[in-house]
């Protein structure tokens, strides 16, 4: 159960049968194990020896399988280092995680939460392994066109059902605050990004005060994912159905098109050598996207689409600029880090471009 990735996916995240691929603890996210073997049997009450492995993939918490025996465990924290404020929200992926469980959006089922940094160094969470498949190239090569079709009708739906809940009825309403979202993210991650001390951006700067200036009248609330992609997904093992989204960090309440946006960054993000983004058999276009999504939502239309495309990268730019930060720390959560977060610049032209075709 791998975490979040910042850019366009990397092949070699997965194993070749689609399932997360685990490797040895890295040097730079090594945890007190048997400190954590000592908690597990006092709090938990779960004997025996553990090992921990790594789930490969994720620029943000460092993410962990925890076998004891017959038993599978999945232990995400946040990770050593200096944090930027209200980054690597464990207690809040926990509150989410544990609020949608029985609901329509599948979910692992959470087990623990530990707040006390005197443990491990960093809070961390622990919930159920659910075994599956994680696809972290969204242009799915290795599918059949009406495979490609079924996972991306299954994505869809998953995520027209999460902004379908009332937050409410499952008592989130103070998880987030139901209006002004999309004002109180641009200013979030414009300081964000500045915290991050990168080298500066034009296109970033201008991206900012366009959305500044056209953030659209009509105010809407829903739970958001925050990042909800096909890489956060996982998988039946056999069949296109989505049995657990996954890195819920930057969940809250917020303006349900800025994550319908999010998810679909792969319509209009093109390679860094200016090659347009082309889509394979069977993968639905993104008028055929939006459609399905307004069908299953009750909505008649989407208007101003293209601010919330541009603002999507934009927010993408800042987070990525993050992690870039962190890799020239050596705190990133993954060796890849410096390589995606770097592309901050390239996320933040394509969102300026997407503001200039909307005039």
């Amino acid at each position: 159960m791998p975490e979040s990735t910042v850019g366009r996916p990397d092949a070699s995240t997965v194993t070749v049968a689609g399932r997360p691929q685990l490797i040895p603890v890295s040097p730079t996210h090594q945890i007190d194990q048997r400190r954590l073997q000592d908690y597990l049997r006092d709090d938990l009450g779960l004997d025996g020896d553990i090992s921990l492995q790594q789930f490969r993939g994720g620029q943000s918490n460092p993410t962990y399988l925890i076998r004891s025996g017959p038993r599978l465990l999945v232990l995400r924290k946040k990770p050593s280092g200096v944090l930027l404020a209200s980054a690597h929200a464990i207690d809040r992926e926990f509150a989410i995680l544990n609020a949608l469980a029985g609901s329509d959006v599948p979910v692992p089922r959470v087990l623990h939460l530990c707040q006390d940094e005197t443990v491990l160094g960093q809070a961390f969470y622990l919930m159920e392994f659910l075994d599956g498949r994680v696809f972290t190239d969204e242009c799915l090569p290795a599918c059949s066109p009406s495979e490609r079709r079924a996972l991306y009708d299954s994505m869809n739906a998953v995520l027209a059902s999460l902004h379908s809940i009332d937050f409410r009825s499952l008592g989130l309403e103070n998880f987030g605050r139901p209006s002004g979202y999309l004002a109180r993210q641009i200013s979030r991650w414009s300081q964000q990004y500045t915290a991050s001390e990168v080298a500066d951006c034009e296109e970033m700067n201008l991206l900012t005060a366009w959305l500044t200036r056209h953030v659209p009248e009509r105010d809407e609330s829903s739970i958001v994912h925050g990042d909800f992609r096909l890489g956060n997904l996982l998988f039946h093992l056999r069949e296109p159905t989505v049995i657990g989204v996954l890195d819920w960090e930057l969940s809250t309440i917020g303006h349900p098109l800025a994550d319908l946006a999010y998810n679909c960054q792969i319509y209009r993000l093109d390679a860094p050598d200016g090659t347009p983004p082309r889509l394979p058999a069977g993968m639905p276009t993104e008028s055929e996207y939006l459609n399905a999504y307004c069908r299953r939502t009750g909505r008649a239309g989407i208007d101003h689409w293209e601010f919330y495309l541009a603002f999507s990268f934009f927010r993408t730019a800042a987070i990525a600029a993050g992690v870039y930060r962190r890799a020239l720390s050596g705190n990133a959560a993954d060796n890849t880090a410096l390589d995606r977060g770097s592309r901050y610049v390239h996320f933040a032209r394509v969102g300026w471009r997407v503001a200039q075709d909307s005039a």
